[in-house]
Parts: structure tokens; C-alpha cells; sequence
């Protein structure tokens, strides 16, 4: 199925497509006119919280499919994070998943499965991961410029004892030069925890 919703995406040659992430792993582009298929491209095995398990992400030039595969360890390592051309479905680069942080568990609790909505700003991707880690990648060519590990404790401003852990569910939130993320994801494989985080530019 599909578990999020899809993009409207405006292409460089004036026309429109939508842009939709499956759990089988495919993401599909649409004519938005007619309701045709204008391209398919593989992103990962898919299956139960498999594939494009929260949500894609288009930034006007890419579009850009993270990999869950949360449920599939025989697939090889869960995660990864694909670049496609928008007009074509053509692959631009591919970041596979980077070693998993140390979670402090073990077994798809603690993977590198990338089942979090992705967020794009001018310059980068901003990936979460079931591992805790949340991930700056670059638009250019998917190397990693940023990266902050939420497996700890936290103090917060209003007192309540709060902990990091999975990245799960939504993609994080850019606005007024602030991002803001939530760690902390106890079901579909992930590990629980409470906190909302906000990052500022020094």
C-alpha cells in the first residue's frame, strides 16, 4: 500500500507529476492529467513496513526515495537513499545506508532502515534513520554532510525526563532557519522514546 501521501512535482519542461512512494519498493511518476504511468524505478525489495514506507521528497530538480526494508534483513542491509531524475525515473546517485549507529539494541530495532518522510531544502536531504540517526545528505551526489545520534538522554526545557531513539513516521520540519524532529518510534520495528529536537544555524 501506499504509506504516505504523493507529491505534486512541477517539471522543467512546464508540465506536472505526481510522485508517489510504495512499500513494494517502487516509486511510481503519474501524469496528473490522465492518470498514466510515466515511470516506475525500483527502490528496494519492499514488504511490511518495506519500501517507501512514510514519504518522498522533490526539491524542483530530484526527486528522492528513502529505503525502509525494515522487514527484509534477508534483502541485505535495510536503508539507502535514491536520487531520480523526475522526467525520465532514471537514477541519479545512490547513498547506501551508512554503519548503523550503536543503539543500544540489537536485531531491526536498531537498523539502518530509512522509513522516516525525507525533507529537501537547497542543498541537501535531510534523512532519519531507525538507528537514531538523523543525516544531511548532499544534492549533488548523496555523500553525507551532517550527522546527529538522538540514542542518548535529554534535557529539555520544560523538565520531562526525554530520550532519543528511532526515527520513524514524519520527516522533520525546515522554517525560519530552524529544523525540528521528533526521536522516538516504539512500534512498526522501531524503538520508543519522547523528544523533539530544534537546530539552529550558528
Amino acid at each position: 500500500d501506499f504509506g504516505a501521501t504523493p507529491v505534486l512535482g512541477h517539471l522543467p519542461n512546464g508540465k506536472d507529476v505526481v510522485i508517489a512512494g510504495h512499500k513494494s519498493g517502487i516509486g511510481f511518476g503519474l501524469d496528473p492529467d490522465t492518470g498514466a504511468v510515466i515511470w516506475k524505478y525500483k527502490a528496494g525489495v519492499g514488504g511490511t513496513y518495506g519500501g517507501m514506507q512514510s514519504g518522498t521528497t522533490f526539491d524542483g530538480n530530484n526527486v528522492y526515495f528513502p529505503n525502509s526494508d525494515i522487514t527484509n534483513p534477508a534483502a541485505g542491509a535495510p536503508g539507502g537513499l535514491h536520487a531520480v531524475d523526475p522526467m525520465t525515473g532514471q537514477r541519479l546517485w545512490y547513498a547506501p545506508p551508512p554503519a548503523t549507529l550503536l543503539c543500544g539494541a540489537q536485531g531491526n530495532g536498531c537498523s539502518g532502515a530509512q522509513s522516516a518522510a525525507v525533507t529537501a531544502i537547497p542543498g541537501a536531504i535531510f534523512s532519519g534513520s531507525n538507528d537514531g540517526g538523523m543525516r544531511a545528505y548532499s544534492d549533488k551526489d548523496g555523500s553525507i554532510l551532517w550527522t546527529f545520534d538522538t540514542n542518548r538522554d535529554f534535557e529539555t526545557v520544560n523538565g520531562v525526563p526525554a530520550k532519543g531513539a528511532s526515527i520513524l513516521g514524519p520527516g522533520p520540519v525546515v522554517v525560519g532557519g530552524m529544523l525540528f524532529f521528533n526521536s522516538g518510534y516504539g512500534q512498526n520495528r522501531g524503538r520508543p522514546g519522547n523528544v523533539l529536537l530544534a537546530f539552529g544555524v550558528d
